[in-house]
Protein backbone atom coordinates (compact mmCIF):
# COMPACT_ATOMS: atom_id res chain seq x y z
CA UNK A 1 0.00 0.00 0.00
CA UNK A 2 1.58 3.23 -0.58
CA UNK A 3 2.45 5.53 2.02
CA UNK A 4 0.40 8.87 2.64
CA UNK A 5 2.24 11.85 4.03
CA UNK A 6 0.00 14.64 5.26
CA UNK A 7 1.72 17.78 4.61
CA UNK A 8 2.96 20.02 7.96
CA UNK A 9 0.57 22.23 7.57
CA UNK A 10 -2.68 20.04 8.88
CA UNK A 11 0.04 19.69 12.18
CA UNK A 12 -0.39 16.02 12.36
CA UNK A 13 2.04 13.09 12.16
CA UNK A 14 2.20 11.75 8.60
CA UNK A 15 0.38 8.55 8.83
CA UNK A 16 3.93 5.52 7.09
CA UNK A 17 1.62 3.02 6.24
CA UNK A 18 4.76 0.59 5.34
CA UNK A 19 5.92 1.20 8.86
CA UNK A 20 2.52 0.66 10.53
CA UNK A 21 2.18 -3.17 8.45
CA UNK A 22 5.42 -4.23 10.41
CA UNK A 23 3.24 -4.48 13.82
CA UNK A 24 0.95 -7.42 13.07
CA UNK A 25 -0.66 -8.71 16.32
CA UNK A 26 -3.70 -11.22 17.04
CA UNK A 27 -6.62 -9.54 17.80
CA UNK A 28 -7.75 -10.43 21.23
CA UNK A 29 -11.66 -10.73 21.75
CA UNK A 30 -12.78 -10.87 18.63
CA UNK A 31 -16.28 -11.39 19.11
CA UNK A 32 -16.28 -7.91 21.23
CA UNK A 33 -18.95 -5.38 19.57
CA UNK A 34 -17.12 -2.07 19.57
CA UNK A 35 -18.45 1.58 18.63
CA UNK A 36 -15.93 3.61 17.79
CA UNK A 37 -17.26 7.22 19.06
CA UNK A 38 -15.12 9.54 17.47
CA UNK A 39 -12.95 9.39 13.88
CA UNK A 40 -12.76 11.86 10.83
CA UNK A 41 -13.06 11.75 7.46
CA UNK A 42 -11.81 13.59 4.91
CA UNK A 43 -9.97 14.00 1.07
CA UNK A 44 -6.63 16.18 2.15
CA UNK A 45 -3.99 16.68 -0.39
CA UNK A 46 -2.35 13.95 -0.13
CA UNK A 47 -3.71 11.94 2.29
CA UNK A 48 -7.28 10.72 1.73
CA UNK A 49 -9.22 8.94 4.32
CA UNK A 50 -12.87 8.45 3.28
CA UNK A 51 -15.36 5.51 3.06
CA UNK A 52 -13.01 2.94 1.50
CA UNK A 53 -10.19 4.21 4.30
CA UNK A 54 -12.52 3.88 7.14
CA UNK A 55 -13.79 0.23 6.20
CA UNK A 56 -10.08 -0.88 5.85
CA UNK A 57 -9.35 -0.13 9.01
CA UNK A 58 -12.54 -1.15 10.80
CA UNK A 59 -12.46 -3.76 8.91
CA UNK A 60 -9.06 -5.54 10.59
CA UNK A 61 -10.25 -7.96 12.82
CA UNK A 62 -11.81 -6.28 15.86
CA UNK A 63 -15.65 -6.11 15.60
CA UNK A 64 -16.51 -2.53 14.68
CA UNK A 65 -20.49 -2.23 14.73
CA UNK A 66 -20.69 1.82 14.23
CA UNK A 67 -19.10 4.77 14.39
CA UNK A 68 -19.61 8.45 15.42
CA UNK A 69 -18.15 10.68 12.76
CA UNK A 70 -16.98 14.18 14.59
CA UNK A 71 -16.47 17.42 12.46
CA UNK A 72 -13.20 18.20 10.74
CA UNK A 73 -13.70 21.09 8.38
CA UNK A 74 -14.12 18.67 5.57
CA UNK A 75 -15.78 19.52 2.58
CA UNK A 76 -17.64 22.55 3.54
CA UNK A 77 -20.05 24.65 0.91
CA UNK A 78 -17.48 26.67 -1.20
CA UNK A 79 -20.32 29.57 -1.68
CA UNK A 80 -22.48 30.14 1.38
CA UNK A 81 -21.69 32.28 3.96
CA UNK A 82 -18.95 31.78 6.34
CA UNK A 83 -21.57 30.45 9.25
CA UNK A 84 -23.25 28.22 7.23
CA UNK A 85 -20.56 26.64 5.38
CA UNK A 86 -20.18 23.64 8.21
CA UNK A 87 -23.48 22.16 6.43
CA UNK A 88 -21.14 21.23 3.59
CA UNK A 89 -20.28 18.70 5.85
CA UNK A 90 -23.22 17.40 7.55
CA UNK A 91 -24.41 16.72 3.89
CA UNK A 92 -21.02 15.09 3.06
CA UNK A 93 -21.36 12.51 5.92
CA UNK A 94 -24.89 11.99 6.01
CA UNK A 95 -24.56 10.51 2.23
CA UNK A 96 -21.29 8.54 3.61
CA UNK A 97 -24.02 7.08 6.45
CA UNK A 98 -26.95 6.50 4.42
CA UNK A 99 -24.41 4.16 1.93
CA UNK A 100 -23.29 2.34 4.96
CA UNK A 101 -27.02 1.80 6.02
CA UNK A 102 -27.49 -0.12 2.43
CA UNK A 103 -25.76 -2.79 3.77
CA UNK A 104 -23.44 -3.02 0.58
CA UNK A 105 -20.59 -1.62 2.58
CA UNK A 106 -20.50 -4.41 5.37
CA UNK A 107 -21.95 -4.77 8.47
CA UNK A 108 -20.21 -1.63 10.43
CA UNK A 109 -22.53 1.05 10.52
CA UNK A 110 -20.20 3.53 9.47
CA UNK A 111 -21.31 7.44 10.31
CA UNK A 112 -24.18 6.69 12.75
CA UNK A 113 -23.90 9.22 14.40
CA UNK A 114 -22.66 12.85 13.52
CA UNK A 115 -21.10 15.93 15.42
CA UNK A 116 -20.84 18.46 12.86
CA UNK A 117 -19.48 21.89 13.85
CA UNK A 118 -21.41 25.24 14.50
CA UNK A 119 -20.35 28.89 15.86
CA UNK A 120 -21.37 29.13 19.17
CA UNK A 121 -20.24 32.53 19.33
CA UNK A 122 -22.75 33.26 17.65
CA UNK A 123 -25.42 33.38 20.28
CA UNK A 124 -28.74 33.28 19.45
CA UNK A 125 -28.26 32.78 16.27
CA UNK A 126 -26.86 29.40 16.42
CA UNK A 127 -30.42 27.84 16.38
CA UNK A 128 -31.12 28.84 13.12
CA UNK A 129 -27.87 26.64 12.31
CA UNK A 130 -27.96 23.67 14.17
CA UNK A 131 -31.71 23.18 13.82
CA UNK A 132 -30.65 23.50 9.73
CA UNK A 133 -27.73 20.30 10.46
CA UNK A 134 -30.88 18.35 12.05
CA UNK A 135 -32.75 18.93 9.04
CA UNK A 136 -29.82 17.32 6.53
CA UNK A 137 -29.17 14.77 8.75
CA UNK A 138 -32.26 13.93 10.52
CA UNK A 139 -31.80 11.44 13.55
CA UNK A 140 -28.40 11.07 12.72
CA UNK A 141 -27.12 14.48 13.84
CA UNK A 142 -26.67 14.34 17.65
CA UNK A 143 -24.43 17.26 18.79
CA UNK A 144 -21.82 19.63 17.61
CA UNK A 145 -17.85 20.32 18.51
CA UNK A 146 -16.68 23.80 18.84
CA UNK A 147 -12.56 23.65 19.78
CA UNK A 148 -11.86 25.50 22.58
CA UNK A 149 -8.36 24.53 22.47
CA UNK A 150 -6.35 27.06 23.52
CA UNK A 151 -2.58 27.79 25.47
CA UNK A 152 -0.44 30.77 25.49
CA UNK A 153 2.61 28.71 23.92
CA UNK A 154 1.82 28.61 19.93
CA UNK A 155 4.06 26.31 18.67
CA UNK A 156 1.11 23.90 20.39
CA UNK A 157 -1.19 25.14 18.36
CA UNK A 158 -3.29 22.92 15.45
CA UNK A 159 -2.30 25.65 12.71
CA UNK A 160 -6.02 24.67 11.26
CA UNK A 161 -7.97 26.56 13.84
CA UNK A 162 -7.62 29.58 15.35
CA UNK A 163 -9.22 30.02 18.61
CA UNK A 164 -9.58 32.91 21.00
CA UNK A 165 -8.53 33.27 24.38
CA UNK A 166 -11.15 32.68 27.19
CA UNK A 167 -13.95 31.44 24.58
CA UNK A 168 -15.73 28.81 26.72
CA UNK A 169 -16.39 31.82 29.53
CA UNK A 170 -17.18 33.87 26.98
CA UNK A 171 -21.21 35.28 27.07
CA UNK A 172 -21.57 34.75 23.54
CA UNK A 173 -20.35 31.29 23.66
CA UNK A 174 -22.74 30.32 26.16
CA UNK A 175 -25.75 32.25 24.37
CA UNK A 176 -24.95 29.58 21.83
CA UNK A 177 -24.05 26.74 23.71
CA UNK A 178 -27.88 27.42 25.75
CA UNK A 179 -29.28 26.32 22.59
CA UNK A 180 -27.71 22.89 22.41
CA UNK A 181 -29.91 21.67 25.70
CA UNK A 182 -33.25 23.08 23.94
CA UNK A 183 -32.84 21.10 20.89
CA UNK A 184 -31.32 18.17 22.67
CA UNK A 185 -28.24 18.01 20.96
CA UNK A 186 -24.79 17.19 22.95
CA UNK A 187 -21.44 18.93 23.04
CA UNK A 188 -17.79 17.62 22.28
CA UNK A 189 -15.31 19.41 23.80
CA UNK A 190 -11.77 19.71 22.83
CA UNK A 191 -9.43 21.53 24.81
CA UNK A 192 -5.98 21.34 26.29
CA UNK A 193 -5.31 20.22 30.20
CA UNK A 194 -4.72 23.51 31.33
CA UNK A 195 -8.44 24.60 30.45
CA UNK A 196 -10.11 21.55 31.85
CA UNK A 197 -11.31 24.06 34.68
CA UNK A 198 -12.94 26.29 32.08
CA UNK A 199 -14.81 22.79 31.23
CA UNK A 200 -15.89 22.28 34.74
CA UNK A 201 -17.51 25.54 35.03
CA UNK A 202 -19.64 25.44 31.57
CA UNK A 203 -20.73 21.89 32.70
CA UNK A 204 -22.09 23.34 35.93
CA UNK A 205 -23.65 26.24 34.29
CA UNK A 206 -25.49 24.16 31.74
CA UNK A 207 -26.05 20.50 34.22
CA UNK A 208 -28.77 19.53 31.55
CA UNK A 209 -26.53 19.74 28.58
CA UNK A 210 -24.38 16.38 27.87
CA UNK A 211 -20.84 16.80 27.28
CA UNK A 212 -18.38 14.87 26.39
CA UNK A 213 -14.86 15.67 26.81
CA UNK A 214 -12.32 14.05 23.70
CA UNK A 215 -9.09 12.51 24.19
CA UNK A 216 -8.78 12.44 28.09
CA UNK A 217 -8.67 16.18 28.37
CA UNK A 218 -5.87 16.68 26.19
CA UNK A 219 -2.81 16.42 28.19
CA UNK A 220 0.41 18.27 26.34
CA UNK A 221 3.95 16.83 26.57
CA UNK A 222 5.48 18.76 23.91
CA UNK A 223 6.49 22.63 22.99
CA UNK A 224 6.79 24.31 26.87
CA UNK A 225 5.73 21.44 28.76
CA UNK A 226 8.05 18.94 26.93
CA UNK A 227 10.17 17.47 29.75
CA UNK A 228 7.30 17.79 32.54
CA UNK A 229 5.24 14.54 32.08
CA UNK A 230 4.85 14.62 36.38
CA UNK A 231 3.92 18.09 36.12
CA UNK A 232 0.92 18.13 33.82
CA UNK A 233 -0.04 15.28 35.30
CA UNK A 234 -0.12 16.61 38.36
CA UNK A 235 -2.05 19.58 37.30
CA UNK A 236 -4.46 17.23 34.67
CA UNK A 237 -5.43 14.63 37.59
CA UNK A 238 -7.12 16.56 40.14
CA UNK A 239 -9.02 18.81 37.37
CA UNK A 240 -10.14 15.53 35.58
CA UNK A 241 -11.68 14.16 38.81
CA UNK A 242 -13.00 17.67 40.03
CA UNK A 243 -14.74 17.30 36.38
CA UNK A 244 -15.90 14.25 36.80
CA UNK A 245 -17.74 15.11 40.11
CA UNK A 246 -20.87 17.08 36.97
CA UNK A 247 -22.64 13.94 35.72
CA UNK A 248 -23.95 15.43 32.44
CA UNK A 249 -19.89 14.96 31.64
CA UNK A 250 -18.78 11.70 29.89
CA UNK A 251 -14.78 11.03 28.46
CA UNK A 252 -13.54 9.43 25.59
CA UNK A 253 -10.45 7.69 26.42
CA UNK A 254 -8.65 8.02 23.33
CA UNK A 255 -6.26 10.50 21.00
CA UNK A 256 -2.97 10.18 22.77
CA UNK A 257 -1.27 9.08 19.56
CA UNK A 258 -1.17 12.46 18.55
CA UNK A 259 1.92 15.01 18.38
CA UNK A 260 1.17 17.10 21.33
CA UNK A 261 1.16 14.16 23.71
CA UNK A 262 4.61 13.86 22.96
CA UNK A 263 4.94 9.90 23.70
CA UNK A 264 7.22 9.24 20.48
CA UNK A 265 5.83 6.50 19.27
CA UNK A 266 6.45 7.79 15.57
CA UNK A 267 10.22 8.03 16.59
CA UNK A 268 10.27 4.01 17.12
CA UNK A 269 12.10 1.99 14.58
CA UNK A 270 9.69 0.05 14.78
CA UNK A 271 5.68 0.93 15.23
CA UNK A 272 4.50 0.35 18.92
CA UNK A 273 2.85 -2.61 20.20
CA UNK A 274 -0.44 -2.62 22.41
CA UNK A 275 1.67 -3.09 25.83
CA UNK A 276 3.97 -0.32 25.24
CA UNK A 277 0.49 1.82 24.62
CA UNK A 278 -0.75 0.17 28.03
CA UNK A 279 2.61 0.89 29.65
CA UNK A 280 2.59 4.18 28.45
CA UNK A 281 -1.23 5.23 29.13
CA UNK A 282 -2.15 3.29 31.70
CA UNK A 283 -2.22 6.03 34.28
CA UNK A 284 -5.02 8.51 32.43
CA UNK A 285 -7.00 5.56 31.19
CA UNK A 286 -7.28 4.64 35.09
CA UNK A 287 -7.82 8.13 36.28
CA UNK A 288 -10.58 8.57 33.66
CA UNK A 289 -11.96 5.27 34.46
CA UNK A 290 -11.99 5.34 38.51
CA UNK A 291 -13.06 9.09 38.42
CA UNK A 292 -16.29 9.07 35.70
CA UNK A 293 -16.98 5.26 36.12
CA UNK A 294 -17.34 3.00 33.08
CA UNK A 295 -20.41 4.58 31.96
CA UNK A 296 -19.28 7.45 31.64
CA UNK A 297 -16.31 6.62 29.57
CA UNK A 298 -15.96 5.39 25.89
CA UNK A 299 -12.39 4.04 24.08
CA UNK A 300 -12.25 5.98 20.65
CA UNK A 301 -9.61 5.68 17.33
CA UNK A 302 -9.21 8.88 16.58
CA UNK A 303 -8.62 7.88 13.43
CA UNK A 304 -6.86 8.84 11.13
CA UNK A 305 -5.50 11.57 13.25
CA UNK A 306 -4.07 8.81 15.86
CA UNK A 307 -2.98 6.60 12.82
CA UNK A 308 0.53 8.29 12.41
CA UNK A 309 1.43 6.66 16.02
CA UNK A 310 -0.11 2.99 15.57
CA UNK A 311 -2.54 1.13 13.76
CA UNK A 312 -6.17 0.63 14.11
CA UNK A 313 -5.70 -3.22 15.10
CA UNK A 314 -3.12 -2.33 17.79
CA UNK A 315 -5.24 0.40 19.45
CA UNK A 316 -7.94 -1.60 19.74
CA UNK A 317 -6.05 -4.63 21.63
CA UNK A 318 -4.38 -1.82 24.02
CA UNK A 319 -7.73 -0.58 24.88
CA UNK A 320 -9.07 -4.08 25.50
CA UNK A 321 -5.71 -4.82 27.51
CA UNK A 322 -6.58 -1.57 29.56
CA UNK A 323 -9.92 -2.70 30.34
CA UNK A 324 -8.78 -6.50 31.80
CA UNK A 325 -10.21 -5.77 35.38
CA UNK A 326 -13.32 -4.71 33.87
CA UNK A 327 -16.29 -6.65 34.72
CA UNK A 328 -18.86 -7.73 31.97
CA UNK A 329 -20.78 -5.14 32.44
CA UNK A 330 -18.22 -1.78 32.60
CA UNK A 331 -16.89 -3.77 29.16
CA UNK A 332 -19.50 -3.85 27.54
CA UNK A 333 -20.17 0.14 28.93
CA UNK A 334 -16.10 1.08 28.09
CA UNK A 335 -16.43 -0.45 24.49
CA UNK A 336 -20.36 0.35 23.09
CA UNK A 337 -22.69 0.94 25.89
CA UNK A 338 -21.69 4.22 26.87
CA UNK A 339 -21.08 5.86 23.51
CA UNK A 340 -24.38 4.04 22.32
CA UNK A 341 -26.39 5.99 24.89
CA UNK A 342 -24.61 9.19 24.71
CA UNK A 343 -24.99 9.55 20.99
CA UNK A 344 -28.14 7.65 20.98
CA UNK A 345 -27.36 5.15 19.05
CA UNK A 346 -29.96 1.98 17.96
CA UNK A 347 -27.28 -0.85 17.57
CA UNK A 348 -27.43 -3.74 15.12
CA UNK A 349 -28.66 -6.40 17.46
Amino acid sequence: MTTTTPSPFHGYLPVRQDWLDRRQEEILEPGLPIVDPHHHLWDRPGWPYLLPELLADTGGGHNIVATVFVQCRAMYRADAPVELKPLGETEFVNGVAAMSASGGYGATRACAGIVGHVDLALGARAQDILEAHTRIAGDRFKGIRHTSAWDADSSVLNPNYHVPQGLMPSAAFREGFARLGKLGLSYDSWLYHPQIGELEALARAFPETPIVLDHVGGPLHIGAYAGKQKEVFARWQPAMRALAACPNVHIKLGGLGMRIGGFGFEDQAEPPSSDQLVAAWKPYIETCIEAFGARRCMFESNFPVDKGSYGYAVFWNACKKLAKGASATEKTDLFSGTAARFYRLELPT
